[in-house]
């Protein structure tokens, strides 16, 4: 199968020296392209900014903003047959970005932010061929905000963490919430045990995909 798989945090400048971003470490994504690898699977890895190596086998395609990680989704999406989405993209970049530096003021300082584009709504909303597995980190209401996010974006899966746990870690914990209405729940562990379990899952949804195309 080939797996288009994203990572890592992206960067919405401010000024050609600040930028706003997230504290993903990318670990996670990073380890599904490990566990994707080793399956036997070619996979794509497109990351924002972390201090990971990627891995060798991989094709790496490197971004920093949510504009061009959505470009490169969209120039790779339709040729893959699983796409997971476990970058955290910002939410917000500033509304006007300063071609030069911001000097620092004596007084209060505002930037207007605009939400970014969603990728993974507009991607698994078109029409397509591969299952979309997003993620949702979640420091409340973990499942059902999951679950929400599963059914507005249109995806197959919705991976659900607590993002307390998560972040800075080597560990994580996940509930996968499945289109049909199915749980599944994976018990805290180091990432790259979660990584070849969620692979497995997405090889299986992938397959009942193609059954169901043949019958």
């Amino acid at each position: 199968m080939r797996f288009l798989v994203t990572a890592g945090p992206t960067r919405e400048p401010i000024d050609p020296v600040r930028y706003l971003t997230n504290r993903s470490s990318g670990k996670m994504g990073y380890a599904i392209a490990e566990a994707a690898i080793e399956a036997g699977h070619h996979v794509i890895l497109v990351s924002g900014p972390t201090n990971l190596s990627s891995p060798s086998a991989a094709e790496f395609i490197s971004v920093s903003t949510g504009d061009e990680m959505f470009d490169a989704l969209r120039s790779q999406a339709q040729n893959c047959d699983v796409l997971v989405m476990s970058a955290a993209v910002a939410d917000y970049k500033p509304a006007n970005v300063s071609s030069q530096k911001i000097k620092k003021r004596d007084s209060n300082f505002s930037l207007e932010l605009t939400p970014t584009r969603d990728i993974l709504a507009v991607i698994a909303n078109q029409d397509r061929s591969f299952i979309a597995v997003g993620f949702a980190a979640e420091t409340e209401n973990i499942e059902a905000n999951a679950l929400k996010k599963l059914r507005e974006k249109n995806c197959d899966l919705m991976i659900a963490n607590d993002a307390r746990i998560a972040i800075d870690s080597d560990e994580n914990e996940v509930t996968v919430l499945f289109r049909d209405g199915g749980i599944q729940k994976i018990s805290r562990a180091p990432k790259k045990i979660i990584a070849r379990e969620l692979v497995k899952i997405f090889e299986n949804v992938r397959e009942k995909c193609l059954t169901k195309k043949i019958m």
